[in-house]
């Protein structure tokens, strides 16, 4: 009898083993398929050029700080790079 405890004590040793082992690997898998997701969702980043030049109007002003503004809220843009273009625009 204390043969018989004994392997069935060592199968569960192993069994538990092997499910814990089993779990790590899958959350390890999961969160490497979510990053590669997060980066290939990502949108590029844009190219540090200059905004289209503003008309003179305060509407196409407002309309470019607008969408600036968007770009911003989207991570586009970073808030140094958000700044620069917005002084640009306004002629500062």
């Amino acid at each position: 009898m204390p043969g018989l405890i004994r392997g069935v004590a060592r199968t569960a040793a192993v069994a538990g083993t092997a499910t814990a082992v089993s779990n790590r690997v899958s959350r390890r898998q999961a969160g490497r398929w979510a990053q590669q997701d997060a980066q290939q969702a990502a949108p590029a980043p844009a190219p540090s050029a200059q905004p289209p030049p503003a008309s003179g109007s305060t509407e196409g002003k407002i309309a470019l700080l607008k969408e600036l503004g968007e770009l911003k809220a989207q991570g586009v843009l970073t808030e140094e790079e958000f700044e620069e273009q917005k002084r640009q625009v306004l002629g500062g």
